[in-house]
Protein backbone atom coordinates (compact mmCIF):
# COMPACT_ATOMS: atom_id res chain seq x y z
CA UNK A 1 0.00 0.00 0.00
CA UNK A 2 1.48 3.37 -1.00
CA UNK A 3 0.39 5.03 2.26
CA UNK A 4 2.62 2.61 4.20
CA UNK A 5 5.72 3.18 2.09
CA UNK A 6 8.57 5.29 3.42
CA UNK A 7 9.30 7.29 0.28
CA UNK A 8 12.31 9.10 1.74
CA UNK A 9 13.93 5.86 2.89
CA UNK A 10 13.40 4.37 -0.58
CA UNK A 11 14.91 7.40 -2.31
CA UNK A 12 17.95 7.48 -0.03
CA UNK A 13 18.44 3.72 -0.37
CA UNK A 14 18.42 3.97 -4.17
CA UNK A 15 21.28 6.49 -4.08
CA UNK A 16 23.36 4.40 -1.66
CA UNK A 17 22.61 1.09 -3.40
CA UNK A 18 23.80 2.44 -6.75
CA UNK A 19 27.06 3.81 -5.26
CA UNK A 20 25.99 7.37 -6.02
CA UNK A 21 26.24 8.66 -2.44
CA UNK A 22 28.98 11.24 -1.82
CA UNK A 23 28.51 11.16 1.95
CA UNK A 24 27.89 14.91 1.93
CA UNK A 25 25.21 14.78 4.64
CA UNK A 26 22.74 17.18 3.02
CA UNK A 27 20.03 14.56 3.48
CA UNK A 28 20.42 15.07 7.24
CA UNK A 29 19.27 18.68 6.68
CA UNK A 30 16.28 17.48 4.67
CA UNK A 31 14.93 15.34 7.50
CA UNK A 32 15.78 14.80 11.16
CA UNK A 33 15.07 11.12 10.50
CA UNK A 34 18.38 10.91 8.62
CA UNK A 35 21.68 10.41 10.45
CA UNK A 36 25.16 9.99 9.01
CA UNK A 37 27.69 7.34 10.05
CA UNK A 38 30.58 5.26 8.75
CA UNK A 39 29.59 2.28 6.63
CA UNK A 40 31.36 -1.09 6.61
CA UNK A 41 33.55 0.07 3.71
CA UNK A 42 34.61 3.22 5.55
CA UNK A 43 32.49 5.96 3.94
CA UNK A 44 29.90 8.31 5.42
CA UNK A 45 26.44 6.98 4.59
CA UNK A 46 22.90 7.92 5.68
CA UNK A 47 20.58 5.84 7.83
CA UNK A 48 16.86 6.68 7.78
CA UNK A 49 14.65 6.03 10.79
CA UNK A 50 11.48 4.43 9.35
CA UNK A 51 8.22 6.37 9.10
CA UNK A 52 5.10 6.34 6.97
CA UNK A 53 4.17 9.92 7.86
CA UNK A 54 2.74 12.07 5.07
CA UNK A 55 5.63 14.53 5.59
CA UNK A 56 7.91 11.99 3.89
CA UNK A 57 6.48 13.03 0.51
CA UNK A 58 7.66 16.63 0.89
CA UNK A 59 10.96 15.49 2.38
CA UNK A 60 11.45 13.17 -0.58
CA UNK A 61 10.86 15.97 -3.08
CA UNK A 62 13.41 18.15 -1.28
CA UNK A 63 15.89 15.27 -1.10
CA UNK A 64 15.63 14.54 -4.82
CA UNK A 65 16.16 18.22 -5.63
CA UNK A 66 19.15 18.53 -3.28
CA UNK A 67 21.15 15.29 -3.28
CA UNK A 68 24.19 15.37 -5.63
CA UNK A 69 23.79 11.60 -5.91
CA UNK A 70 20.44 12.21 -7.64
CA UNK A 71 21.10 15.37 -9.64
CA UNK A 72 23.86 17.94 -10.00
CA UNK A 73 23.11 21.16 -11.85
CA UNK A 74 25.93 23.46 -12.89
CA UNK A 75 25.31 26.90 -11.36
CA UNK A 76 24.53 29.90 -13.54
CA UNK A 77 27.53 32.11 -14.24
CA UNK A 78 27.56 35.84 -13.55
CA UNK A 79 30.42 36.32 -16.00
CA UNK A 80 32.66 33.89 -17.90
CA UNK A 81 32.88 30.09 -17.80
CA UNK A 82 35.97 27.92 -18.22
CA UNK A 83 35.81 24.42 -19.72
CA UNK A 84 37.41 22.88 -16.60
CA UNK A 85 36.83 25.30 -13.75
CA UNK A 86 33.28 26.40 -14.59
CA UNK A 87 31.96 29.82 -13.64
CA UNK A 88 34.61 32.47 -13.00
CA UNK A 89 34.49 36.11 -12.01
CA UNK A 90 38.22 36.52 -11.37
CA UNK A 91 41.21 34.28 -10.68
CA UNK A 92 44.49 34.78 -8.85
CA UNK A 93 47.59 32.98 -7.65
CA UNK A 94 48.72 33.63 -4.11
CA UNK A 95 48.77 32.76 -0.43
CA UNK A 96 47.96 33.94 3.08
CA UNK A 97 49.98 37.02 3.97
CA UNK A 98 50.64 35.72 7.50
CA UNK A 99 53.55 33.21 7.25
CA UNK A 100 52.14 31.12 10.12
CA UNK A 101 48.77 30.73 8.38
CA UNK A 102 50.47 30.04 5.05
CA UNK A 103 52.53 27.24 6.57
CA UNK A 104 49.62 25.70 8.49
CA UNK A 105 47.38 25.44 5.42
CA UNK A 106 47.67 22.73 2.80
CA UNK A 107 48.23 25.02 -0.19
CA UNK A 108 49.12 28.51 0.90
CA UNK A 109 46.65 28.94 3.75
CA UNK A 110 44.14 30.97 1.71
CA UNK A 111 41.05 29.18 3.00
CA UNK A 112 42.28 29.32 6.60
CA UNK A 113 42.92 33.04 6.25
CA UNK A 114 39.51 33.63 4.68
CA UNK A 115 37.69 31.62 7.35
CA UNK A 116 39.31 33.76 10.06
CA UNK A 117 38.66 36.96 8.11
CA UNK A 118 34.96 36.16 7.62
CA UNK A 119 34.48 35.98 11.37
CA UNK A 120 36.63 38.98 12.23
CA UNK A 121 34.99 41.20 9.57
CA UNK A 122 31.46 40.30 10.61
CA UNK A 123 30.49 38.59 7.35
CA UNK A 124 29.38 35.53 9.33
CA UNK A 125 29.72 34.81 13.06
CA UNK A 126 30.37 31.13 12.37
CA UNK A 127 31.93 28.99 9.66
CA UNK A 128 31.25 25.25 9.61
CA UNK A 129 34.17 23.16 8.35
CA UNK A 130 36.08 19.96 9.14
CA UNK A 131 38.88 19.06 11.55
CA UNK A 132 40.29 16.09 13.39
CA UNK A 133 38.08 14.59 16.08
CA UNK A 134 39.50 15.76 19.41
CA UNK A 135 38.49 12.48 21.05
CA UNK A 136 39.68 10.25 18.21
CA UNK A 137 42.17 12.10 15.96
CA UNK A 138 42.20 9.42 13.27
CA UNK A 139 38.62 10.50 12.45
CA UNK A 140 37.39 13.69 10.80
CA UNK A 141 34.32 15.56 12.06
CA UNK A 142 32.40 18.78 11.32
CA UNK A 143 33.41 21.75 13.49
CA UNK A 144 32.06 25.25 14.03
CA UNK A 145 34.75 27.93 13.76
CA UNK A 146 34.29 31.29 15.44
CA UNK A 147 37.87 32.54 16.03
CA UNK A 148 41.24 32.76 14.29
CA UNK A 149 42.65 30.20 16.73
CA UNK A 150 39.91 27.73 15.84
CA UNK A 151 40.56 28.35 12.15
CA UNK A 152 44.25 27.53 12.63
CA UNK A 153 43.40 24.34 14.53
CA UNK A 154 41.22 23.25 11.61
CA UNK A 155 43.83 24.17 8.96
CA UNK A 156 45.01 21.55 6.51
CA UNK A 157 43.34 19.01 4.23
CA UNK A 158 41.44 16.05 5.65
CA UNK A 159 41.55 13.18 3.16
CA UNK A 160 38.83 11.23 4.91
CA UNK A 161 35.02 10.91 5.01
CA UNK A 162 33.07 13.66 6.75
CA UNK A 163 29.60 15.16 6.32
CA UNK A 164 30.07 18.90 6.93
CA UNK A 165 26.58 20.10 5.81
CA UNK A 166 24.91 17.82 8.36
CA UNK A 167 26.13 20.35 10.98
CA UNK A 168 25.31 23.52 9.03
CA UNK A 169 23.87 26.15 11.39
CA UNK A 170 22.91 28.95 9.00
CA UNK A 171 26.35 30.57 8.79
CA UNK A 172 29.16 30.27 6.26
CA UNK A 173 30.51 26.86 5.28
CA UNK A 174 33.73 25.48 3.80
CA UNK A 175 33.52 22.01 2.32
CA UNK A 176 34.21 19.64 -0.52
CA UNK A 177 32.62 20.48 -3.89
CA UNK A 178 29.88 17.88 -3.40
CA UNK A 179 29.08 19.23 0.08
CA UNK A 180 28.86 22.80 -1.19
CA UNK A 181 26.82 21.74 -4.24
CA UNK A 182 24.42 19.70 -2.14
CA UNK A 183 23.92 22.53 0.34
CA UNK A 184 23.40 25.07 -2.45
CA UNK A 185 20.79 22.83 -4.12
CA UNK A 186 19.10 22.35 -0.74
CA UNK A 187 19.01 26.12 -0.19
CA UNK A 188 17.60 26.65 -3.68
CA UNK A 189 14.89 24.08 -2.98
CA UNK A 190 13.93 25.45 0.45
CA UNK A 191 14.92 29.15 0.47
CA UNK A 192 16.57 28.45 3.83
CA UNK A 193 19.28 31.10 3.46
CA UNK A 194 22.16 32.36 1.35
CA UNK A 195 25.40 31.81 3.29
CA UNK A 196 28.93 32.39 2.05
CA UNK A 197 30.21 29.09 0.65
CA UNK A 198 33.90 28.23 0.28
CA UNK A 199 35.34 25.15 -1.40
CA UNK A 200 38.56 23.59 -2.66
CA UNK A 201 39.77 21.39 -5.49
CA UNK A 202 38.98 17.77 -4.61
CA UNK A 203 40.39 14.58 -6.12
CA UNK A 204 37.93 12.36 -4.26
CA UNK A 205 37.14 11.04 -0.77
CA UNK A 206 39.22 8.09 0.47
CA UNK A 207 37.78 5.47 2.79
CA UNK A 208 38.42 5.83 6.51
CA UNK A 209 40.05 2.42 6.20
CA UNK A 210 42.73 4.01 4.00
CA UNK A 211 43.74 6.38 6.80
CA UNK A 212 43.81 3.64 9.39
CA UNK A 213 45.79 1.22 7.25
CA UNK A 214 48.34 3.92 6.43
CA UNK A 215 48.80 4.66 10.14
CA UNK A 216 49.37 0.96 10.77
CA UNK A 217 51.80 0.72 7.86
CA UNK A 218 53.85 3.50 9.46
CA UNK A 219 53.90 1.72 12.83
CA UNK A 220 51.04 3.44 14.64
CA UNK A 221 47.74 2.44 16.21
CA UNK A 222 44.74 4.43 14.85
CA UNK A 223 42.98 4.17 18.23
CA UNK A 224 45.92 5.55 20.22
CA UNK A 225 47.28 8.45 18.15
CA UNK A 226 47.02 11.94 19.62
CA UNK A 227 47.17 14.03 16.42
CA UNK A 228 46.95 13.51 12.66
CA UNK A 229 47.72 15.79 9.74
CA UNK A 230 47.25 14.79 6.12
CA UNK A 231 49.12 17.85 4.80
CA UNK A 232 50.27 21.28 5.93
CA UNK A 233 53.20 22.50 8.01
CA UNK A 234 54.90 22.95 4.66
CA UNK A 235 53.76 22.49 1.07
CA UNK A 236 52.48 20.06 0.13
CA UNK A 237 53.32 18.80 3.61
CA UNK A 238 53.50 15.27 4.97
CA UNK A 239 50.97 12.78 6.29
CA UNK A 240 52.03 12.71 9.95
CA UNK A 241 50.71 11.41 13.26
CA UNK A 242 51.87 11.47 16.87
CA UNK A 243 51.09 9.28 19.87
CA UNK A 244 52.85 6.45 21.67
CA UNK A 245 54.66 6.13 18.35
CA UNK A 246 54.94 8.69 15.55
CA UNK A 247 55.19 8.35 11.81
CA UNK A 248 55.04 10.30 8.57
CA UNK A 249 55.11 9.90 4.81
CA UNK A 250 55.44 12.43 2.00
CA UNK A 251 52.47 13.59 -0.06
CA UNK A 252 53.36 11.68 -3.21
CA UNK A 253 53.46 8.40 -1.31
CA UNK A 254 50.59 8.97 1.12
CA UNK A 255 48.12 10.26 -1.47
CA UNK A 256 49.45 8.86 -4.73
CA UNK A 257 50.13 5.33 -3.55
CA UNK A 258 47.69 4.84 -0.69
CA UNK A 259 44.85 7.24 0.15
CA UNK A 260 44.07 8.14 -3.47
CA UNK A 261 43.64 4.49 -4.41
CA UNK A 262 40.69 3.89 -2.08
CA UNK A 263 38.14 6.43 -3.31
CA UNK A 264 34.37 6.05 -3.24
CA UNK A 265 32.75 5.25 -6.59
CA UNK A 266 30.74 8.48 -6.94
CA UNK A 267 33.95 10.55 -6.93
CA UNK A 268 35.17 8.87 -10.10
CA UNK A 269 32.26 10.18 -12.19
CA UNK A 270 32.09 13.64 -10.60
CA UNK A 271 31.87 16.52 -13.11
CA UNK A 272 32.78 19.12 -10.47
CA UNK A 273 36.03 18.63 -8.61
CA UNK A 274 36.74 22.36 -8.33
CA UNK A 275 33.84 23.75 -6.28
CA UNK A 276 31.71 25.47 -8.92
CA UNK A 277 28.82 26.10 -6.50
CA UNK A 278 30.99 28.03 -4.05
CA UNK A 279 31.50 31.77 -3.87
CA UNK A 280 35.25 31.12 -3.71
CA UNK A 281 37.22 27.99 -4.60
CA UNK A 282 40.90 27.35 -3.86
CA UNK A 283 43.33 24.73 -5.13
CA UNK A 284 47.03 23.89 -5.36
CA UNK A 285 49.05 25.76 -7.95
CA UNK A 286 51.69 23.10 -8.41
CA UNK A 287 55.17 23.71 -9.74
CA UNK A 288 56.01 21.56 -12.77
CA UNK A 289 59.03 19.75 -14.18
CA UNK A 290 60.48 20.16 -17.67
CA UNK A 291 57.74 17.91 -19.11
CA UNK A 292 54.98 20.00 -17.54
CA UNK A 293 54.04 17.44 -14.87
CA UNK A 294 53.38 18.60 -11.29
CA UNK A 295 56.20 18.18 -8.80
CA UNK A 296 55.70 17.77 -5.08
CA UNK A 297 58.97 19.09 -3.71
CA UNK A 298 58.52 20.84 -0.37
CA UNK A 299 58.25 24.63 -0.55
CA UNK A 300 56.11 27.59 0.42
CA UNK A 301 52.44 27.08 -0.36
CA UNK A 302 50.91 28.56 -3.49
CA UNK A 303 47.21 28.53 -4.36
CA UNK A 304 44.95 29.28 -7.27
CA UNK A 305 42.02 31.33 -5.99
CA UNK A 306 38.81 31.58 -8.03
CA UNK A 307 36.03 34.05 -7.26
CA UNK A 308 32.90 32.50 -8.75
CA UNK A 309 30.38 35.14 -7.68
CA UNK A 310 30.45 38.91 -7.29
CA UNK A 311 30.09 38.38 -3.54
CA UNK A 312 33.14 36.12 -3.57
CA UNK A 313 35.17 38.63 -5.60
CA UNK A 314 34.26 41.44 -3.20
CA UNK A 315 35.26 39.31 -0.19
CA UNK A 316 38.65 38.54 -1.73
CA UNK A 317 39.27 42.18 -2.60
CA UNK A 318 38.52 43.20 0.99
CA UNK A 319 40.85 40.47 2.30
CA UNK A 320 43.65 41.72 0.04
CA UNK A 321 43.06 45.33 1.09
CA UNK A 322 43.17 44.26 4.75
CA UNK A 323 46.54 42.57 4.23
CA UNK A 324 45.11 39.08 4.79
CA UNK A 325 45.91 37.68 1.33
CA UNK A 326 48.76 38.30 -1.12
CA UNK A 327 47.45 37.64 -4.66
CA UNK A 328 48.26 38.34 -8.32
CA UNK A 329 46.10 37.65 -11.42
CA UNK A 330 46.47 34.32 -13.20
CA UNK A 331 45.37 32.63 -16.44
CA UNK A 332 43.26 29.57 -15.65
CA UNK A 333 44.55 27.74 -18.73
CA UNK A 334 47.92 27.70 -16.95
CA UNK A 335 46.23 26.20 -13.89
CA UNK A 336 44.53 23.50 -15.99
CA UNK A 337 47.95 22.32 -17.14
CA UNK A 338 49.08 21.68 -13.56
CA UNK A 339 45.83 19.96 -12.55
CA UNK A 340 46.00 16.86 -14.79
CA UNK A 341 43.69 14.74 -12.61
CA UNK A 342 40.91 17.34 -12.73
CA UNK A 343 41.36 17.79 -16.49
CA UNK A 344 41.25 14.07 -17.23
CA UNK A 345 38.25 13.41 -15.00
CA UNK A 346 36.21 16.09 -16.77
CA UNK A 347 37.20 14.82 -20.22
CA UNK A 348 36.15 11.20 -19.51
CA UNK A 349 33.24 11.81 -17.13
CA UNK A 350 30.67 10.72 -19.74
CA UNK A 351 32.61 7.56 -20.56
CA UNK A 352 32.87 6.57 -16.92
CA UNK A 353 29.16 7.23 -16.38
CA UNK A 354 28.32 5.13 -19.44
CA UNK A 355 30.43 2.28 -18.08
CA UNK A 356 28.49 2.28 -14.83
CA UNK A 357 25.18 2.34 -16.71
CA UNK A 358 26.24 -0.63 -18.82
CA UNK A 359 27.16 -2.50 -15.63
CA UNK A 360 23.59 -2.08 -14.36
CA UNK A 361 23.97 0.91 -12.04
CA UNK A 362 22.01 4.15 -12.13
CA UNK A 363 24.04 7.35 -12.32
CA UNK A 364 23.13 10.88 -11.22
CA UNK A 365 21.73 13.37 -13.71
CA UNK A 366 24.41 15.93 -14.52
CA UNK A 367 23.10 19.15 -16.04
CA UNK A 368 25.09 22.00 -17.59
CA UNK A 369 28.62 20.57 -17.39
CA UNK A 370 29.08 20.13 -21.16
CA UNK A 371 30.06 16.51 -20.68
CA UNK A 372 28.87 15.42 -24.12
CA UNK A 373 30.90 18.17 -25.80
CA UNK A 374 34.05 17.00 -24.03
CA UNK A 375 33.25 13.36 -24.84
CA UNK A 376 32.90 14.14 -28.56
CA UNK A 377 36.26 15.93 -28.47
CA UNK A 378 37.86 12.94 -26.70
CA UNK A 379 36.12 9.85 -28.14
CA UNK A 380 38.93 7.33 -27.66
CA UNK A 381 39.54 8.30 -24.05
CA UNK A 382 35.84 8.00 -23.26
CA UNK A 383 35.53 4.59 -24.90
CA UNK A 384 38.48 3.36 -22.89
CA UNK A 385 37.01 4.89 -19.72
CA UNK A 386 33.63 3.25 -20.38
CA UNK A 387 35.21 -0.15 -20.86
CA UNK A 388 37.43 0.12 -17.78
CA UNK A 389 34.63 1.43 -15.57
CA UNK A 390 32.24 -1.27 -16.78
CA UNK A 391 34.75 -3.98 -15.84
CA UNK A 392 35.48 -2.55 -12.41
CA UNK A 393 31.80 -2.01 -11.65
CA UNK A 394 30.93 -5.57 -12.66
CA UNK A 395 33.70 -7.02 -10.50
CA UNK A 396 32.62 -4.89 -7.54
CA UNK A 397 29.00 -6.02 -7.97
CA UNK A 398 30.04 -9.67 -7.99
CA UNK A 399 32.17 -9.20 -4.85
CA UNK A 400 29.21 -7.50 -3.15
Amino acid sequence: MRANRDLLAEAVDAVVRNDNCTGCGVCALVSDRVSMGLSADGFMRPTVTPSADDAAQEETRTFRASCPGVILRAPAAEAATHWLFGRVMRAWEGHAADPAVRRAGSSGGVLTALVAFIGESGDSPTVVGAAQDAARPSRTVPVTITTREEALRAAGSRYAPVSVPSSWNGGALVGKPCEVAGLRQYLDATSAGDPILLSFFCAGTPSQHATESLIRKLGGDPDRITSLRYRGEGWPGRFAFTGPSSGSEDYNESWGHHLGRQLQSRCKICPDGTGEHADIAVGDYWATDERGFPTFDEGEGSSVVIARTSRGAALIERAVSAGVLALSPIDLDDVARVQPLQSERRRVQVGRSLGRLLAGFRVPRFRGYRGLVLAVRNPRRNLQAARGTWGRARRAAHRG
